[in-house]
């Protein structure tokens, strides 16, 4: 059986890749399973461009099939802030708490209580044999000062899909997110491009 590398420690986004590659021949692992590896350099300025990098540099450390996703959040009223800086948006990298005070912050600050917005992702694959591609997905909706829910994780708990009738990321279980979220759409288009690399050697 194959296996898939996450590049990631970010638990919430194994899971979410786990749950959508689970019917696939592969085990799903996350960079937790190699010990104390270093971080990529993130210095590009698109989601797929991190992606990319982070895709090639954990292929080249663990010499597997490795998965990377850069992902984050645009916000209209705030020319598209906190985007690719999303995880590190109020200075520290994963700091949920602090990166949702800052957006409340911003929007308060312009007198808003909400505003449109779009979580955005990019995936990017490399194998040790030397294929890589990419898929990218998207998630429209609003942004609010108002949290709801305490599932998912980053902006989930402020961020309310358009499909989703009024109800926040947050208040989704696993499922329902992948179904209508960002990474969900990428990762549809990503398990059929794994499903037919696995099936045959494909070139992709």
């Amino acid at each position: 059986m194959e296996k898939i590398v996450i590049a990631t420690k970010n638990e919430g986004k194994v899971g979410e890749m786990r749950e959508a590659l689970s019917h696939l021949p592969v085990e799903v692992v996350s960079l937790r399973a190699f010990g104390d590896l270093p971080d990529a350099v993130e210095d590009g300025k698109t989601f797929l461009e991190n992606a990319k990098a982070k895709a090639a540099f954990y292929e080249k450390r663990t010499g597997c099939i490795c998965m990377a996703d850069d992902s984050g959040l645009e916000v209209e009223a705030l020319g598209g802030a906190p985007g690719i800086y999303s995880a590190r948006y109020a200075g520290a990298h994963g700091d949920d708490a602090a990166n949702n005070a800052k957006l409340c912050e911003e929007l308060a600050r312009r007198g808003l209580p909400e505003s449109r917005a779009a979580y955005r992702c990019a995936l990017a694959v490399c194998t040790p044999d030397g294929e890589a591609f990419q898929t990218l997905g998207s998630c429209e909706g609003v942004v609010r000062r108002a949290r709801r829910g305490t599932g998912g994780f980053g902006y989930d708990p402020y961020f309310y899909p358009d499909a989703c009738m009024g109800r926040s990321m947050a208040e989704l279980v696993i499922g329902e997110k992948i179904r209508i979220s960002h990474r969900g759409a990428a990762l549809r288009l990503m398990v059929m491009k794994l499903q037919e690399f696995l099936a045959g050697g494909i070139s992709l």
